[in-house]
């Protein structure tokens, strides 16, 4: 059984950073895509940004803000996240799946964490 366990999640001033990290065990994770979206109240689930042995990719919206990145050693994926906004304010998730290929769409991910809250103040 896949297990997604996310943390770093808080309060911040807009402008401020803050990284998330995911750490996954029940799979042989570097054979893994790992995904992180978000999801604020009233509004649909959103990508963020995913990696894979093949490559990354981040959602234009947080592109030259956050970055993703993992640590195969620790079976670990982060999401760094710089000049934070207030609109980034969401319950992020983690998410996992077999292969090689970065999807962007939250159905084709298999696993997911609990989420963590981040919070943007003024």
């Amino acid at each position: 059984q896949v297990q997604l366990v996310e943390s770093g999640g808080g309060l911040v001033q807009a402008g401020g950073s803050l990284k998330l990290s995911c750490a996954a065990s029940g799979h042989t994770f570097s054979s893994y895509a790992m995904g992180w979206f978000r999801q604020s109240p009233g509004k649909e689930r959103e990508f963020v940004a995913a990696i894979s042995w093949s490559g990354s990719i981040v959602a234009g919206s947080v592109k030259g803000r956050f970055r993703i990145s993992r640590d195969n050693a620790k079976n670990t994926v982060y999401l760094q996240m710089n000049s934070l906004k207030i609109e980034d304010t969401a319950v992020y998730y983690c998410a996992a799946r077999s292969g090689g290929a970065v999807p962007l769409r939250g159905d084709e991910y298999d696993y997911w964490g609990q989420g963590t809250q981040v919070t943007v103040s003024s």
